[in-house]
């Protein structure tokens, strides 16, 4: 990930809520994204890789190599690759916008949950592109807060997901990027856009998405700002646990939960 900050922060609890969305969403976003044996894959903004263990059992022939600014977040990512026997995987610290690569270095690009951190999330893929060989694809995938609806209906829960999107504005970030991929994408230079929602709905039919979505990955990430949301008097105390507790009210047997993430794919049409 490029130096922005990240609105979520790098505690334990947030290496955990990670790895269980990585889990929990493994089908619905990475099942059409296989590399071919051989082939050179950039991971752009790894983070504790809980994408990256993901990408590398998907494709474990090919060569990734996986970036982040962090050091911390490069620690946790070798640690949990070799946790999980993984060997088709280099790690090295970099900035996105000043990567240490030559042009044509890489057959393939994977970009997830990254641009919604950065101020200028466009012109880093801009610097991405001549990366690329000519024909290579470009794979990015984002959330987009703005598409939680949930029943029962709550007011106050709605304000605790508007304060997270506000507060990830304040940081820089965008919280709703993952509607804008398309454009993003195609005005970065790309070809052969294409772009595509993947709702996540829960209900009780579906008990792993309950646990595994609703309530360690969503609302374990609102949960995550809290502190910020009361220092900076967004929400009253009273307010803010009702919100949480009207999240966590979704996931009781008459409750429904729905999110949606975006995943767009391109080319680099060469110069």
């Amino acid at each position: 990930m490029a130096d922005n900050a990240y609105v979520h922060g790098y505690s334990a609890r947030e290496s955990e809520r990670l790895a269980d969305q990585a889990q929990t969403l493994t089908e619905l976003l990475h099942h059409d994204t296989r590399y071919p044996a051989g082939t050179r894959v950039l991971e752009a903004g790894c983070g504790i890789g809980a994408q990256t263990v993901i990408l590398a059992k998907n494709s474990p022939k090919a060569q990734i190599t996986s970036i982040d600014i962090s050091t911390e977040s490069l620690r946790l990512a070798e640690d949990n690759a070799r946790y999980e026997g993984i060997t088709n995987v280099t790690f090295r610290q970099g900035d996105i916008f000043h990567l240490p690569f030559e042009p044509a270095s890489f057959d393939h690009i994977f970009v997830c949950f990254v641009l919604e951190h950065l101020t200028e999330p466009q012109r880093a893929l801009e610097q991405l592109r001549p990366l690329l060989k000519e024909g290579g694809t470009l794979t990015v995938i984002e959330g987009d807060h703005g598409s939680t609806f949930f029943h029962p209906e709550n007011a106050d829960a709605r304000r605790a997901v508007d304060c997270l999107v506000h507060l990830q504005q304040r940081m820089g970030g965008n919280a709703l990027i993952g509607r804008q991929l398309y454009p993003l994408v195609a005005g970065a230079g790309y070809s052969e856009v294409s772009a595509s929602p993947r709702m996540v709905y829960v209900d009780a039919s579906r008990p792993g998405l309950v646990e595994g979505f609703t309530k360690l990955t969503f609302t374990a990430m609102v949960e995550g700002v809290e502190e910020e949301v009361l220092a900076r008097g967004l929400m009253s105390r009273d307010a803010w646990d009702r919100g949480i507790a009207a999240l966590y009210r979704t996931t009781e047997p008459d409750g429904v939960f729905c999110y949606t993430f975006f995943k767009a794919t391109a080319r680099n049409p060469g110069s």
